[in-house]
């Protein structure tokens, strides 16, 4: 990226933004083939960031407690499909976020991990997910270790990209520290769905997890003024319905594209310049207060 000065930052910086909601299929290497096509195809759109979903290369195996099988898709990071991706990025030209890839690490552990490739292939780094659920359908916790990368802002011909993964986006702190480290764009690669076999936390009250999703990270986007896009899986699983709704939202919070709960590449027109003209207007980032934020490290239950 061209080094620029606080001025020219706030110059319009258009970029286009593609989001890849898929189904991924059983087979690693069909589900990649269609994730790759899918990729080409917002290339062919002029998309200069691309976006995969969260573990896309195969079915969302931690709806299963404990599945021993399951750890036969472990990967190191770099690894094959990483190979696989760099070439797909530089082939096509543009600023690929590989979603997440199951990592076994060279220590034993097994993380959540999303690659961040360059335009010219070059693999940039990997960021690990933070948060870890563990929830009826959602045992990730027997799956994977908390992420150790901490929050991370890659540097790309595009922008300043932060990558944080599906269950991180239900928390602001992650948001926040990604803005400060300097994130123009935060993307969250996804796999979330319901299903008949959970039930409501209050039967009486109707639950609409797709809003409250949806809603959790406009709101990020708001606060931090930043631009925020989400790409979530389409279709079932079982008893799962990945309900897609991959967007992108502006930094005041205004949806610029959202889809519905099919497989489709998602495009969006940005201009990072109006992340510095929001920032700077509003100075949220200014106007904090970090010496009464003590509280937000403490362990509170």
């Amino acid at each position: 990226m061209q080094a620029m000065s606080p001025s020219n930052f706030m110059d319009n910086r258009p970029v286009t933004v593609g989001l890849v909601q898929m189904l991924p299929s059983e087979d690693a290497a069909a589900s990649l083939a269609k994730a790759s096509a899918m990729v080409r195809e917002a290339a062919d759109r002029d998309a200069d960031i691309v976006v995969l979903p969260e573990l896309f290369l195969g079915p969302y195996f931690c709806a299963k407690p404990g599945d021993a099988e399951a750890f036969l898709r472990a990967e190191p990071v770099p690894g094959p499909a990483t190979q696989a991706l760099s070439a797909l990025a530089k082939k096509c030209g543009v600023v690929l976020i590989g979603g997440s890839i199951f990592e076994k690490a060279e220590d034993g552990k097994y993380f959540n991990t999303c690659p961040v490739f360059e335009s010219d292939g070059t693999l940039l780094g990997a960021y690990r997910k933070t948060h870890i659920p563990h929830d009826p359908e959602f045992y990730e916790q027997d799956y994977f270790a908390p992420g150790d990368t901490g929050i991370k802002v890659f540097e790309t011909s595009a922008g300043r990209i932060a990558p944080l993964i599906c269950y991180d986006q239900w928390f602001p702190e992650a948001a926040r520290i990604a803005t400060l480290k300097g994130a123009e764009l935060i993307v969250y690669p996804t796999a979330i769905a319901t299903s008949p076999d959970i039930p409501p936390v209050t039967p009486e009250i109707p639950e609409d997890w797709e809003l409250m999703w949806r809603s959790a990270q406009v709101g990020h986007a708001a606060a931090n003024n930043v631009y925020v896009a989400a790409v979530n899986r389409a279709g079932r699983e079982g008893p799962m319905h990945f309900w897609g709704g991959s967007f992108v939202a502006d930094p005041g919070g205004r949806l610029l594209a959202k889809a519905d709960d099919t497989e489709q590449v998602v495009l969006a027109a940005c201009d990072l310049g109006h992340v510095h003209r929001m920032q700077e207007s509003w100075r949220f980032l200014q106007e904090r207060r970090p010496d009464m934020y003590g509280d937000l490290t403490k362990k509170q239950i």
